[in-house]
């Protein structure tokens, strides 16, 4: 196994900067959009308190995926750890709330 450290400096693609809210409106909309364009995220902050943040649109995709794959293994690992091996039929739902199949 090879371990490599590096460093990602501010303004690099990658690089997280942290800004307040005034000094993003100083900057601009279109640079803000820019430079998360190019990798950077940006962290918005109010107060000392990160409120919103800046990404390009592959790191945002990459994110809801991520989320979206989260999602389905919480739904496997819960759904694994209630099975009880049990089956119940679609007749006998159907019983259950006095429905008739078509």
């Amino acid at each position: 196994m090879v371990c490599v450290d590096f460093y990602i400096l501010p303004g690099m693609p990658g690089a997280r900067e942290e800004i307040s809210v005034t000094a993003a409106s100083a900057r601009g909309i279109a640079r803000l959009v820019a430079d998360a364009a190019h990798g950077s995220e940006v962290v918005v902050t109010r107060h000392g308190r990160a409120v919103a943040a800046v990404v390009g649109i592959e790191q945002l995709d990459g994110l809801e995926r991520l989320r979206d794959d989260l999602r389905d293994l919480a739904l496997v690992i819960g759904r694994t750890a209630a099975d009880d091996g049990r089956r119940t039929g679609l007749d006998d739902v159907n019983d259950a709330f006095n429905r008739r199949r078509r």
